[in-house]
């Protein structure tokens, strides 16, 4: 016998909360790698390249 619709709903109401915790705890996985590459001696110099090609390409550096 198959379960109605509002029946299978029921049984998933977790399942939003849960996907929204799996994305909020990536987001934050992956902003606190970016935050660690961007402060360190490379990140730094290559944020410094971009900045100085961008300046120049714009004819202010």
């Amino acid at each position: 016998m198959t379960k109605s619709p509002v029946a299978r709903l029921r049984n998933q109401q977790g399942v939003t909360t849960a996907e929204y915790a799996v994305v909020t705890a990536a987001g934050c996985g992956f902003g606190a790698l970016l935050l660690k590459l961007l402060t360190s001696d490379l990140g730094e110099s290559i944020l410094k390249k971009l900045f100085d090609f961008v300046l120049q390409m714009i004819g202010i550096g």
